[in-house]
């Protein structure tokens, strides 16, 4: 065990901040993930357990992302039809509900495991991610919502008119 988990946990919690303002952003085309620097040593090679729980963080993060451009699309879809829009977005909410809070029980199991073995000075960080991580990854798909349901309800920018030429004389 080693402080790569504290940091991934950490990771974690900051891309379950950073979801919601994915949701107002148009989605670049997937590119070729990084590969990942070989580990400086022995002791820094995660364990099978830590990879899964990477693995499965990446493939959550892939869906929460699916899941933003779905409701992007569900409310520009509905457009002014509120009850519309209100009912795709209860029914695609719905569905991503249980990848959160299964993501969250995973990752909070796993942290609850880890804080009697990891060293007595990573112990504050990772009791703190414990507290943290479960609410806020089981809260995204609302906070995706709330975000999408903001972005649809913004009034659309003006479009700029270029100043009429005058006549030539």
């Amino acid at each position: 065990m080693s402080s790569r988990l504290l940091s991934a946990a950490v990771a974690v919690v900051a891309l379950a901040a950073a979801v919601p303002a994915v949701a107002q952003q148009p989605q670049p085309a997937p590119q070729a993930a990084p590969q990942a620097a070989e580990p400086a040593d022995e002791a820094d090679a995660a364990s099978p357990e830590e990879a899964a729980i990477e693995a499965a963080g990446e493939a959550f993060g892939a869906r929460m992302e699916a899941m933003s451009q779905e409701m992007q699309a569900a409310a520009t879809a509905a457009g002014a039809d509120k009850d519309k829009a209100k009912a795709d977005l209860d029914a695609i909410q719905a569905r991503y509900q249980p990848d959160a809070d299964a993501f969250a029980a995973t990752l909070t199991e796993f942290i609850r495991g880890q804080v009697g073995v990891v060293p007595e000075d990573q112990r504050a960080g990772m009791q703190t991610a414990l507290e943290q991580v479960g609410p806020t990854i089981t809260g995204i798909p609302a906070r995706v919502r709330a975000e999408v349901e903001q972005a649809a309800a913004a009034p659309a920018p003006e479009a700029v008119t270029p100043p009429a030429t005058p006549p030539a004389s």
